[in-house]
């Protein structure tokens, strides 16, 4: 069996060629930094990602998942070759370098997020130089979090390629999703780059509805929760994913996802109205929750509070677009002290904002503040000793921004809570 080659050792690049080599197929992870791979090869990761380090030392273990800089011997074994770099800089360069090395008819799958018409240019670029090489564009839908999870249990696989010979070669290779039954949809390079980029928007414009519901909730004296899963489970039409009051759109490729998006139809002079309400929502949410903790505690100046969580979603030490930062830096803007705690994002926390006091547990967060602020819904939040975290605050007041806590138990405990949307 040949083996598949994947470049980059990013998020894209290590989930991917470890989840590979799980399928029992050779797999080598390329990259350019020597040291990058030697801690891939240990299962060393700089993300907090469920399953990966086992699945990585598992297939390492066992000689099917190799991490090499000598691109010159392994890419021209390879049968199929991911390009799989977070970033899509110098993407077409890159594109053309492998491609040199690969053997004729080897297919080049872009798995990179690019912007709509990448596949097309690079396969230009390849025809000049005279490489006979078959490009396919596969968007990649991996959630932090539950990257490993979502590799092998996909709602679908789309494919950007117009090639029979390639879709058939490329459903062998994911014969293990294949046979449980996972749909492989073929289309245009255009379609394909264009699905993931629309894929972001429209979940954007789903939490961004229901956020937007939730200050009507409160208003009315509806719960948003119980309207979450009202909405969610019309699985026909709406499904219930995406529908939790509070939460934002955020990650390392959301916003590039959909500031893609924005351009693409600003350079084609087509109004995405939906998008861009999506997005100035999202952009509110922060100051909707600061209003809460302001109102909570007035005047918040001089005030301290405790947030649980920093991370953007749990399951991942990812804080690009968290909302929790967010409302950390509001809050010292207004002259309040903030502590915080993370179960795994403190360090990639304190990298973005110093001004915070970090704590090693969630009871330190707590610790003589004027209000304890959930801006992360890890589950463990949910199994915290209330009556302690009680006697450690200054005054017993709770905002759960992820409607993560049980609000009329908390009450009955004497706390004033707080949540998003909620009676």
């Amino acid at each position: 069996m040949l083996p598949i080659g994947v470049y980059g050792s990013g998020f894209l690049g290590t989930v991917i060629s470890a989840c590979l080599a799980d399928f029992g197929t050779p797999v080598f992870c390329c990259d350019q930094d020597s040291d990058l791979l030697r801690a891939r090869a240990s299962g060393e990761v700089p993300f907090h990602e469920k399953d990966l380090q086992e699945v990585i030392r598992r297939n390492v273990r066992v000689g099917r998942l190799v991490y090499s800089t000598d691109l010159q011997k392994l890419v021209p074994n390879a049968q199929f070759m991911f390009l799989a770099q977070d970033s899509a800089v110098e993407i077409d360069e890159l594109a053309v370098s492998l491609a040199r090395l690969m053997a004729k008819d080897t297919i080049l799958i872009l798995a990179t997020p690019v912007a709509v018409g990448t596949a097309s240019r690079i396969e230009r670029k390849l025809k000049d130089h005279k490489l006979h090489i078959n490009v396919v564009s596969q968007p990649t839908f991996l959630t932090d979090g539950c990257a490993v999870e979502d590799f092998n249990w996909p709602e679908r696989i789309i494919l950007g390629t117009t090639s029979e010979a390639v879709v058939k070669a490329m459903k062998q290779m994911y014969r293990p999703l294949v046979m449980r039954g996972v749909p492989v949809v073929n289309m245009s390079f255009e379609s394909a780059e264009l699905v993931r980029q629309a894929t972001t928007a429209f979940l954007a414009a789903k939490i961004s509805f229901i956020n937007e519901l939730a200050g009507l909730c409160e208003r009315v004296k509806a719960d948003a929760m119980d309207v979450g899963l009202g909405l969610g489970l019309d699985k026909k039409k709406i499904g219930p994913r995406c529908l939790q009051p509070g939460s934002v759109f955020a990650g390392p490729f959301a916003e590039a996802d959909m500031e893609s998006l924005a351009e693409l139809a600003r350079q084609n002079n087509v109004s995405l109205r939906i998008l861009e309400a999506a997005r100035e929502v999202n952009r509110t949410v922060t100051d909707s929750l600061v209003d809460k903790i302001t109102n909570a505690v007035d005047p918040v100046a001089g005030k301290e509070v405790g947030m649980l969580g920093l991370a953007f979603k749990p399951n991942t030490n990812s804080v690009v677009g968290s909302s929790s930062l967010c409302l950390a830096r509001s809050l010292l803007s207004k002259g309040a002290k903030v502590r915080a705690y993370d179960p795994v994002a403190n360090s990639q926390a304190k990298a973005e904002l110093e001004a915070v006091r970090y704590c090693d547990s969630a009871y330190a967060a707590a610790e003589g503040v004027d209000a304890l602020v959930v801006g992360t819904g890890w589950p463990e939040f949910r199994d915290l000793d209330f009556a302690r975290i009680k006697r450690l605050l200054k005054r017993p007041i709770i905002v759960d921004t992820k409607n993560l806590l049980d609000g009329p138990s908390l009450r009955q405990m004497g706390f004033q809570y707080i949540g998003v949307g909620r009676r």
